[in-house]
Order: C-alpha cells, then sequence, then structure tokens
C-alpha cells in the first residue's frame, strides 16, 4: 500500500539569496520514501526585504513579533503567486522553515520568524512550521534537521554536504545518523564580494585570481569551534562575532580574502571527510557551483564528489523540509538525537490550519 502527499517546501537560508520554493509529490510505498521535484523556484528578496532580515538580528522583541507576521504574510503572497504561476491544483499542506534571525541553541533559544498562521491565513492551506524550538527545549541544537532526510531519501551516498550560508554535513556512524555544520561557506564569501558590487562570486573567478595568506589560513583553521565535539551548529553570531573580526584585521584584497576563505572551507571540510574511506559524496546548495570551491575540495579528497542536477543542488533544502512536514503531520520522527544531541528522537513541528 501507498501513500502519497503534495506539499510545497520553503526555505529562506542564512545567505539571503532569496525564497526557495518547491512544488513536490512525496510517496511512501512499505517503508520506502521517494520524491519527485514538480516545480520550484527561487524568488530574490526585494532590497527593503533582504535589507530588513539582515537587520532583524538587531530589533527589539515588539519589533520582531510585528516583522514575524509581516514576513509571514509575505510569504504567503509569495506561496499564492507560485501556486497561480504553476497552475497547481492539489496542495495538501505547506512546510516552511521560516528565516533564522537567532540560533544560540546552547543558551535555550533559536527563532524562525515567518509566522505560521499568517502564512495559513494568506494561501487558505494547512500548514506545518516551526521544526527547531522543540529540538532546543529538549536540549537539542535545533540543527541541523535536513539528515532525516539524508537517511530517508538519500541513502545512496556515503555523504550528503550542504554548501550554503554554512557547509553541514551528514552520515552513518555505527547505525547512527551523524550530522553537524562544518564551517562558515557562502555566508562569508557572500559578504566580502558584495563589497566589490557582487551577490556572489559566479564560478569562483574572483577567488581564483587570489593568494592564500598562510598566516590567516592558519588562525581561521584554529578557531575552538573546529575542536568541539559534535554535536554542534553555527548561527550569524559565530560569523560576525569571530570570523569578521579575524579576517577583517589582515586588510587584504578581496580576492586574496576570497581565496584564502575558499582553502579554509576546502580544509575544514576535508578533515572530516580524511575520517574515512574514500566514499560518495552528494554536494548540493549553492557552492557546489562555486567550480574553483569544487575544484580546490576533489584535489585534496579522496572521496568522489557528486555534484547532481541543478533542481537538487538548488532545492534539497526546501524539499527536505517538505518531507520533514510529512513526518510530522504523520507524527513520524522527523528529529535525531544522535544529531542534534536533544534528550530523545521526536516528531516536531506546528501543525495549523486556516482560520476564518
Amino acid at each position: 500500500m501507498s501513500k502519497i502527499w503534495k506539499v510545497i517546501g520553503l526555505m529562506s537560508g542564512t545567505s539571503l539569496d532569496g525564497v526557495d520554493l518547491v512544488y513536490t509529490k512525496i510517496s511512501k510505498t512499505g517503508e520506502k520514501y521517494t520524491y519527485e521535484i514538480i516545480n520550484s523556484e527561487t524568488i530574490r528578496y526585494p532590497k527593503l526585504w533582504e535589507d530588513t532580515l539582515r537587520n532583524g538580528f538587531y530589533k527589539s522583541i515588539e519589533e520582531l513579533n510585528l516583522l514575524d507576521i509581516k514576513y509571514g504574510s509575505y510569504l504567503g503572497e509569495l506561496i499564492n503567486k507560485f501556486i497561480s504561476k504553476n497552475n497547481i491544483a492539489e496542495v495538501d499542506f505547506i512546510a516552511s522553515h521560516g528565516h533564522t534571525i537567532f540560533h544560540k541553541p546552547d543558551e535555550g533559544y533559536t527563532l524562525q520568524i515567518g509566522d505560521g498562521q499568517s502564512i495559513c491565513n494568506t494561501t487558505k492551506l494547512k500548514v506545518v512550521c516551526d521544526f527547531r524550538t522543540q529540538d532546543v527545549e529538549l536540549g537539542g541544537q535545533g540543527a541541523p534537521l535536513v539528515p532525516i532526510g539524508d537517511r530517508l531519501l538519500f541513502s545512496a551516498y556515503d555523504y550528503c554536504l550542504n554548501l550554503g550560508g554554512f557547509a553541514n554535513i551528514s552520515f552513518e556512524k555505527n547505525k547512527e545518523r551523524i550530522a553537524f555544520d562544518i564551517c562558515p561557506a557562502n555566508i562569508v564569501l557572500n559578504h566580502y564580494v558584495k563589497k566589490l558590487g557582487f551577490n556572489y562570486d559566479d564560478k569562483g573567478e574572483i577567488s581564483e585570481k587570489g593568494i592564500v595568506n598562510e598566516n590567516l589560513l592558519k588562525d581561521l583553521n584554529e578557531m575552538k569551534f573546529y575542536s568541539l565535539p559534535v554535536p554542534k551548529s553555527l548561527g550569524f553570531e559565530f560569523v560576525t562575532e569571530k570570523v569578521f573580526p579575524i579576517i577583517d584585521a589582515y586588510k587584504l584584497e578581496i580576492k586574496d580574502i576570497l581565496r584564502t576563505f575558499v582553502e579554509h572551507i576546502a580544509v575544514q571540510i576535508n578533515l572530516v571527510l580524511k575520517k574515512s574511506e574514500a566514499k560518495k559524496v552528494l554536494v548540493t546548495g549553492g557552492g557546489a557551483f562555486n567550480i574553483f570551491l569544487m575544484l580546490r575540495l576533489k584535489t585534496l579528497t579522496k572521496s568522489t564528489v557528486i555534484i547532481p542536477n541543478k533542481a537538487l543542488i538548488d532545492y534539497k533544502e526546501a524539499l527536505v523540509f517538505a518531507f520533514l512536514g510529512v513526518l510530522r503531520v504523520e507524527n513520524q520522527v522527523n528529529c535525531l538525537s544522535s544529531v542534534t544531541g536533544a534528550a530523545k528522537n521526536h516528531s516536531s513541528g506546528k501543525i495549523l490550519t486556516f482560520k476564518h
């Protein structure tokens, strides 16, 4: 007997490149889940929204509450346009990650804005949201959450590596799923390339022209985070408080900053991959398009680096949040304690319905 869900998943990453929307059909036959991406789109933020979200970190509680509702309505409007544009006739529910403003699980809190009830009221569709809070309340990191999707949808690969704002990885070890943030990635590269007037370093062409500053590379590689045990996760605060000050102290040309940081990312990923025999590594997220970064990674590692089709590179996270929503409505485990460090495996996320 098989079951089918048609779900819209949406994700806004820390790099603020836009909202990823995916319309997917998820099927379950026996214990096996499969997926099909039917429609997908990234909607870039207008400058006003990009600036507002970037500065959300500095807002008061009252301002954040208002922003939460406004942003939820905005996401609802984007979904309505997406449905209309693609003539989508059937949606079982929307699964929304929201946009992370704060993530300090060690201090007991995480905040993703994009009020689910506002999305629900704007679209008149059921919404599953707020996937991280319960895990933090159970003593977990609230991140990463994608590994349950890696286990159940992408088991053909030994490692699932995502290169978004941060580089994170997921793999099986002793029949447990292990996952953690490795290091900052696009969140740093994009920050510096913006000073040259670009949103990102296309294909890594600027960084390729730079020179590695060995002293900066050494300082970056010696950051305390890298010696911490797993589970561990990173947030924007780490970048502003630790990474930018180290880099800025060197007063380097942008191309040399980019080149050095690309090397830093490749070194840190390889240190993780080196701990096992050569394996198959699925690479997704915007960093997979950075040809120079991929070249450096392939040069350093013995593993086989697999870059899939564009839809999966761009929309794997949004797809997996749709899948997390399926697990939540089925009351199945979607947060793994082996990954987040929570007190137990659990089914996380709020389920909201349209209020007339």
